[in-house]
């Protein structure tokens, strides 16, 4: 009895939403080097038969990639933590101005989670003593440690998952047959696409079908227009 408690003590306490910042851009960049770089070898490959145009070609797509990646990753978390720091700067202004509305606030806060007003207010006076900032920080604006934005963490992981997923298609096109070159990009491209989706679901906690489905839809949309793109702007080289 006292070990089915130990592991369910240990089921309970096994959350994923602490991985949530930087597996989702690190799953962002490496789905979108395999997606990206595989459909632009692809348009590429349909239009022309000379690999030598084809290994340019992706080799900028994956350059470019990552750097863009790093680049909007980091602008857009830099944007978030800009704002919350700013929620914070003004939560800090209220609590020395009006420090019994903004306990009042606490109050409500817990009592619309169902706590008894008597109870709600005694919560609030208890956590406004132990850190009246961290309090109002957590419960009124939504920021904890786990949500809080990091844009260099963010950056490093989604331009170098974007890299290694980048480096897939580069290798089929560097060592597969130029023949029907497509075909071998998008079977890959779609092997690690769903491999990938299965992992980020299974890391995640979440159900790796809908992933697989999700990711051989949109894989093949992307990739499947790109060649598109290629045989009607195909050249001869």
């Amino acid at each position: 009895m006292a070990l089915e408690t130990e592991h369910l003590e240990d089921y309970m306490h096994n959350h994923y939403i602490h991985r949530s910042n930087w597996l989702r851009a690190a799953v962002l960049g490496a789905n979108d080097g395999i997606l990206s770089t595989a459909s632009l070898a692809i348009g590429v490959a349909a239009a022309t038969s000379s690999r030598e145009a084809i290994v340019l070609a992706t080799v900028a797509g994956v350059v470019a990639g990552a750097l863009s990646m790093a680049a909007g990753e980091y602008v857009s978390v830099s944007s978030q933590t800009d704002i919350e720091d700013a929620d914070i700067a003004r939560e800090k202004i209220e609590l020395e101005t009006m420090p019994e509305l903004e306990l009042q606030r606490l109050a409500d806060i817990y009592e619309s989670r169902g706590l008894k007003k008597e109870t709600a207010m005694i919560v609030a006076l208890e956590l406004t003593e132990h850190d009246v900032l961290g309090a109002h920080v957590r419960d009124e604006l939504g920021i904890t440690d786990t949500s809080k934005a990091n844009p260099l963490q963010a950056a490093l992981a989604s331009g170098a998952a974007f890299i290694v997923g980048g480096a897939i298609p580069l290798l089929v096109v560097l060592f597969m047959a130029i023949e029907s070159l497509e075909y071998y990009i998008y079977g890959f491209a779609l092997l690690f696409l769903i491999t990938l989706g299965a992992i980020s679901a299974k890391t995640g906690g979440a159900d790796p079908m809908k992933a697989i489905i999700r990711v051989t839809f949109w894989g093949t949309a992307a990739m499947g227009l790109s060649a598109l793109v290629g045989y009607i702007f195909g050249v001869s080289v």
